[in-house]
């Protein structure tokens, strides 16, 4: 038994030493993404601002000047800061593109976990961590990416500009991407922004199904819907209860469907998606989709998606659904408050009032008051998918993983590119990560990427910001 055990470490050894012959950079990469998952950016006891300045470090070792290192903090939020960090390019005609990622994490707790979330382990040909894959792994793809061009010596046309930013994972918390349109918008103006949001499908067995590029997101929007009411001794039923009006109002939203719309993302992905189905044998999913690009009323088509994959139904419409519930003051009396939070993602160029509006429409109860909560940032159209976006994607897909087909989509959850787009830079999302039908349990427990995938979306942005950074 001890003999086996030698020939395995002796045999991960080798293979830890071929991996770095074969790429000597990604040993420096990989402690790079170590401490950047390590750090703990948690809202309630981490801090992205020390994250920013580890990173921030890592550059000026490579090179990087201090003008070119701009640390950012609110000083209202001292731990919510961040970086942007600025390679000049030659061309000072050439508009700069922008790298984004956010570098907070989704909350974790050390006893719902099988493994230490603050501690990267890398097990069974996966990287597991709170943040392993949601973003630190497109965050440390783009510092890793600027100190390799500046160790090569390698100068961009267009000025690259990176930014790591803090606050996308808790709504009401600072957010970096929003202050800095709103504070540093010089800072990080550019053509076109790089994002997370899209990346690689894999089917349950791990095939690649499509590379997908995001072409525009939802926005996230919460309501609460509220009744109120006199109350009383609870020995005394009354007809007109708060808890009950409430539960009326939520039975209404459930059983009401916002009108279907179709943007480039989502009409380009049905299109693409079909031929995959067709492929793969399901006619009638594949008939479906194009039906609904022909005839986006096509009811019974719709319905069809919808049932098939609930990510395929959500891109076709706003969604609305009720995730918290707040009623009553006492065991044994009437209630005399009783509220409920809806949380909807609003297609784009929707406004936040319309969709209240319509809650209000399909409630159709004066008791029950509808409020728009927080507001975090405009909701705007989507940006348009160019030939000079998409074709870098296509080629180097084609290059990497032949075969592969490249789909736009338009993504149901909501990022930092909302604030971007809204400030009139449009933000796609590209990521070149394939990912498992979980999504790697982002925002869940026991968060993972599969290591080949992180290795491979590394050198495919490493090579498509390069692309694009020569493009004239």
């Amino acid at each position: 038994m001890k003999s086996r055990i030698v020939l395995g470490a002796v045999s991960v050894m080798m293979a830890c030493v071929q991996s770095a012959h074969a790429d000597p950079t990604e040993q420096k990469f990989r402690a790079l993404y170590k401490e950047l998952v390590e750090t703990n950016t948690t809202l309630s006891s981490g801090s992205c601002t020390l994250a920013a300045e580890r990173v921030a470090a890592r550059l000026k070792t490579a090179g990087f000047t201090d003008s070119q290192l701009h640390l950012y903090a609110d000083p209202a939020h001292p731990k919510e800061g961040g970086l942007v960090a600025v390679m000049p390019g030659s061309d000072p005609k050439a508009k700069a593109i922008l790298l984004l990622a956010h570098i907070d994490v989704v909350e974790a707790k050390r006893e719902d976990w099988v493994r230490d979330p603050f501690t990267l382990i890398e097990e069974d040909g996966k990287f597991y961590a709170r943040g392993a894959l949601d973003d630190k792994a497109q965050a440390a793809i783009w510092a890793d990416t600027l100190v390799r061009f500046k160790t090569e010596g390698y100068v961009p046309r267009h000025t690259l500009k990176m930014a790591l930013t803090c606050g996308e994972e808790t709504g009401g918390a600072f957010n970096g991407a929003e202050w800095l349109t709103k504070n540093r918008r010089e800072l990080i103006d550019a053509g076109f922004a790089i994002n997370e949001g899209a990346g690689g499908e894999l089917d349950a067995a791990g095939k690649r199904v499509s590379m997908t590029v995001q072409a525009g997101e939802k926005v996230s929007q919460n309501y609460r819907l509220e009744v109120t009411n006199r109350g009383g001794h609870s020995s005394r039923p009354q007809k007109d209860n708060a808890i009950y009006r409430l539960a009326g109002a939520l039975k209404k939203i459930e059983g009401y469907t916002f009108p279907i719309q179709l943007a480039d993302g989502s009409r380009g992905y049905l299109k693409g998606m079909s031929k995959i189905q067709s492929d793969e044998g399901h006619k009638d999913v594949a008939a479906a989709m194009l039906a609904v690009v022909k005839n986006p009323n096509d009811a019974k088509a719709v319905a069809l998606i919808s049932d098939r994959n609930s990510s395929w139904g959500a891109m076709l419409h706003t969604t609305c659904v009720a995730t918290m519930l707040d009623a009553g003051h006492a065991t044994n009396a009437l209630p005399q408050r009783a509220r409920a939070n809806i949380n909807c993602r609003i297609f784009p160029g929707v406004t936040q009032e319309t969709v209240r509006e319509a809650l209000v429409k399909a409630i159709n109860d004066p008791a029950v008051k509808v409020e728009t909560l927080e507001i975090r940032g405009e909701n705007s159209a989507p940006p348009e998918l160019t030939r000079a976006i998409m074709e870098p994607v296509e080629k180097l897909t084609a290059k990497m993983w032949p075969g592969v087909p490249v789909l736009p989509i338009l993504q149901s959850g909501a990022t930092d590119g909302q604030f971007l787009n809204a400030a009139g830079i449009p933000t796609y999302g590209i990521s070149g990560i394939f990912l498992t039908p979980d999504l790697g349990n982002i925002h869940g427990l026991n968060e993972y990427i599969g290591v080949q995938s992180l290795m491979e979306g590394r050198t495919f942005l490493y090579d498509l910001v390069k692309v694009y950074a020569g493009q004239n």
